[in-house]
């Protein structure tokens, strides 16, 4: 009896385990919601934010209001992201799901950029969008980071996998609008060129120089650019 509830109790723990793995980034709740209150008002830090007196929680509190407008596109990029995680939504916090409405001008970029903590599910609402990501290094060095791409039209669906580096580009001769859901309350994002060539303080260059197999001037170039963020 006591083998059959020990080995029930490890089956247990196994599969809790791999059920463990085959979470998201953000932990599952452990209450039916955890409103945020601002960081300026904790008196804690955690890996997300403090919740809010239950008894003080309000339907407002679950409201966002807004993707209905475009975003300004007027910008070296030609677009724009209008986000909805936990910083514009406090109802999100431990619900390890986000939003964002993204518009594009003619010829307008979301440039190659990751999200460190979710997958990204996008839908075009209007225009024409060339999309693609690419994979992470692959284990025989001998090989290359390999390219997915599509051309997207009204109603398709694209998904990006957590972590991969990805873009959108409008092709159309007109403007474009889709919305994208992320795993994550709080999916970050990293700009590859904002953050390469961008940082504060810069980059040495001679590791840059190394990097990318270039000669200096290049790299003093890029470096005296100024990146744009579009959300």
């Amino acid at each position: 009896m006591k083998i059959v509830a020990l080995v029930s109790l490890t089956t247990i723990l196994v599969v809790a385990s791999f059920a463990t793995l085959g979470f998201a980034s953000d932990p599952s709740p452990l209450q039916d919601f955890c409103v945020a209150v601002n960081d300026a008002q904790s008196a804690v830090f955690v890996n997300g934010k403090v919740c809010k007196n239950p008894n003080m929680v309000v339907a407002e509190d679950f409201l966002f209001r807004g993707l209905n407008k475009p975003g300004n596109t007027s910008n070296p990029l030609g677009s724009r992201v209008t986000p909805v995680n936990v910083n514009q939504l406090p109802g999100l916090n431990t619900l390890g799901i986000s939003a964002v409405r993204i518009d594009y001008a003619p010829n307008g970029l979301n440039p190659p950029h990751t999200h460190p903590r979710a997958t990204e599910i996008l839908v075009v609402i209007e225009g024409t969008l060339y999309v693609g990501f690419v994979t992470s290094n692959p284990a025989n060095p001998a090989l290359k980071n390999k390219l997915f791409t599509k051309y997207l039209y009204p109603g398709d669906v694209f998904v990006f996998p957590e972590g991969l580096i990805h873009f959108q580009f409008n092709v159309g001769k007109t403007n474009a609008v889709a919305f994208a859901g992320l795993s994550s309350q709080n999916p970050s994002v990293i700009t590859i060129a904002n953050a390469v060539f961008g940082s504060d303080p810069p980059i040495n260059p001679a590791v840059l120089t190394k990097a990318f197999q270039v000669e200096k001037n290049v790299i003093d170039y890029l470096q005296k650019q100024f990146w744009w963020n579009i959300d």
